[in-house]
């Protein structure tokens, strides 16, 4: 099958074929009537694909995992994971399929995988099926993170199935093409350190390494430099998440990275109003994955792989646990040189202010203010006008300016480099995707649109930079599954 400009679509299966422990061959379910809802034409050139040959038939049959190139593995990933703190020693690719390894055009090896393509060994009682709303919420969450300059997954296509999946009511069915830097999770260390060979955990850490952390091979200690990136690749993650008020309402250690990617969206959401107790998820009843808590449950999360790899790290385990803890214990100071820079950047100072921090995000938690509207607000010079009680926020804007750099509006530029006016916000997410699902895709197109370009303020587009109008219900979010 063609769809790319020039030769044929070659699928590589360097997973399945280097760590065949890690996996059970798969197909996908049969699709009986695949409609395009929405595909990303900048990532399918990304990837060397013909976007025109993705919407034909031939095309949207390898989106569903229909037809695959002459060679390709399809492939269930097994993992385990800590859920909600709890570990469950098999999770895997219930409803997901690895279809096989992209190089893009740039050279970087990519993962083409299908979520909601059907039962698989993994699936636990689940139908294996996935409904057009979650797989849309998907797709917008990916572009727009990826708009930010957030390092994420993103979703290649959403394709209707013609099928009614039956959750709290029948909803119309899709699956979701997605594309990753890889699916390597902790969860995916916890499940080869479990198996009690030491060799298929060397294999997959020297795998993980090859892929995504090569400069770690010419260390003294490879698999501890190993670990070492990957704290520092969540540290940074984490940090993006927390600059621009992203809750992704679900840091289980199999929806955490080894790349340093966002994964897995689901009951995902934006803050409002600044609260670092701001919970989405329905199932999230103790606020464990607040917005506040990310970065301790990235650093919980490390920890467990830090656990995972000890028997890599040192034949000797009170060595190789000293070492392990000093690499998981530095996650904090990471966390805060990437925060404090990114707040710095989005005050258009020079260098990190912590008190000055502290002060305004009490200031924006006290007096129930926009997180996203401050920064812009902040620019333009009229943020007084958010705060109810405004004579607290002049006191700590006396101090912010006596910081700014001489060349003020050149400051202001730079702050709106980093300060998005557009971000999904969740009331008009919900209103896009409850359009779609009753068949109307015209919102949720404009809406990807919108936060595609989300730094330049455009007229027209005022109720996208809105927050939720007064006396709206708390949002609530749900995984989809």
């Amino acid at each position: 099958m063609s769809v790319t400009a020039g030769p044929q679509l070659e699928l590589d299966s360097s997973f399945a074929r280097e760590l065949p422990r890690l996996s059970v061959p798969w197909t996908a379910a049969p699709v009986p009537a695949p409609t395009l809802l929405a595909l990303g034409e900048e990532l399918a050139t990304e990837l060397g694909l013909d976007a025109a040959a993705l919407r034909e038939p031939a095309g949207l049959a390898l989106l569903v995992g229909a037809e695959l190139p002459g060679g390709a593995r399809p492939v269930a990933q097994a993992y385990a994971g800590h859920q909600f703190g709890f570990y469950q020693p098999r999770l895997g690719d219930g409803r997901a399929l690895l279809l096989g390894e992209l190089v893009d055009r740039r050279g970087q090896r990519r993962d083409l995988h299908l979520k909601g393509s059907g039962r698989t060994p993994f699936a636990r009682g689940g139908d294996g099926k996935a409904a057009v709303g979650p797989m849309l919420r998907e797709y917008l969450m990916g572009e727009a993170m990826h708009a930010l300059g957030i390092p994420t997954s993103r979703a290649l296509a959403v394709v209707a199935t013609g099928e009614q999946v039956v959750r709290e009511t029948l909803l119309p069915g899709a699956v979701l093409a997605r594309v990753a830097a890889s699916h390597l999770r902790v969860g995916t260390f916890q499940y080869a350190a479990a198996a009690g060979d030491p060799a298929l955990l060397r294999e997959l850490a020297d795998h993980a390494i090859a892929r995504h952390h090569p400069g770690a091979v010419d260390a003294d200690t490879p698999y501890l430099e190993f670990y070492r990136r990957v704290v520092d690749a969540q540290a940074s993650l984490v940090a993006r998440w927390m600059l621009v008020g992203f809750v992704h309402g679900v840091m289980n250690t199999d929806n955490t990275t080894i790349s340093g990617e966002t994964i897995d969206y689901g009951p995902c959401a934006f803050m409002d109003a600044f609260d670092p107790a701001t919970v989405f998820s329905s199932i999230d009843h103790g606020g464990r994955y607040s917005y506040g808590n990310q970065p301790g449950i990235a650093q919980w999360n490390l920890a467990r792989l830090g656990e995972a790899l000890l028997p890599l790290i040192d034949e000797d385990t009170n060595v190789a646990v000293e070492a392990a803890t000093e690499v998981v214990r530095s996650f904090a100071e990471r966390y805060e040189w990437y925060f404090a820079h990114g707040m710095a950047a989005k005050l258009g100072l020079e260098a990190p202010d912590e008190p000055l921090v502290r002060d305004l995000l009490s200031l924006l938690h006290a007096q129930h203010v926009d997180h996203t509207r401050f920064f812009r607000a902040l620019s333009r010079g009229d943020a007084r006008s958010l705060f109810a009680e405004p004579e607290a926020f002049d006191a700590w804007a006396q101090r912010w300016e006596a910081l700014l750099p001489p060349d003020r509006a050149a400051a202001a530029a730079a702050m709106d480099r980093v300060n998005p006016v557009y971000i999904p916000r969740n009331h008009v997410v919900e209103e896009a995707l409850t359009a779609a699902t009753a068949g109307d895709m015209a919102p949720f197109h404009r809406l990807v649109e919108v936060v595609s370009d989300p730094f330049a303020e455009r007229p027209g587009l005022e109720r996208y930079a809105e927050p939720a109008p007064a006396g709206s219900r708390p949002h609530v979010t749900y995984c989809g599954t």
